[in-house]
This record gives C-alpha cells, structure tokens and sequence, in this order.
C-alpha cells in the first residue's frame, strides 16, 4: 500500500511539472529579430523554449555575489544553479529568467544576466 501511494504522489508531481513547464509561445514575438535566438538559447539543464517563456527581471532583484547569481521571484531570493546561466553574450540586454514551478518550489530552468545598468 506504501509503495502504491508513493507512485501515486510521484505521477501527480510529475503531471504538475510537465502542466507548468509547458511552453507559452503563442506566437506573438514571431516578427521579432531576436526570436531564432531565443529559440536557440540553452543552458546546462536544457533548452530555455523562448523569449515568450522567460520573464525580464529587473536590476533590483537580482544579483551576483561571489560569482553566483540569484534572483527575486514572488518575493523570494533563490539561487541560480550554476548550470542554468547562459554563458554567450545577451543580444537583449535584459536579464531573464526561465522559471519553472513544481510541488517542491521555484526552480530556475535559465538565467540569463543582462548589464546591470
């Protein structure tokens, strides 16, 4: 019964991960010149999906501290696993954030840090 109840709470977490990391593209950024770079954006955990999945943060929640990142998201500091950040130049020149919302919290899919201007 134990182990039926513990397959039963792993399908759920699974369906509400798969129900949020859905993609949002509906298509609006499809004239924008930046859209195939978006597309193509990837960090260490996998594909971002697009410029209409990530959110823009702004310069007073987030930040850099000892070489790590962490970003403000619903009022909370959560670290960005070093293996989500996007390395290559940021040709939007904003920070974005790929979040992803399970039964375990936020996690951060990608981050990508923009100037700090």
């Amino acid at each position: 019964m134990k182990s039926l109840r513990t397959a039963v709470a792993l399908m759920a977490s699974t369906a509400v991960l798969v129900g949020v990391a859905t993609a949002r593209d509906d298509g609006r950024y499809a004239n924008s010149p930046l859209k195939s770079w978006f597309d193509s954006l990837r960090s260490g955990k996998g594909p971002c999906c697009s410029d209409a999945d990530g959110s823009a943060v702004a310069d007073v929640d987030w930040e850099s501290r000892d070489g790590h990142y962490r970003v403000r998201l619903e009022g909370q500091w959560i670290d960005v696993p070093d293996d989500a950040v996007i390395t290559e130049p940021n040709r939007a020149g904003r920070t974005m954030v790929w979040p992803i919302k399970g039964a375990y919290g936020i996690s951060i899919r990608c981050f990508l840090p923009g100037s700090m201007t």
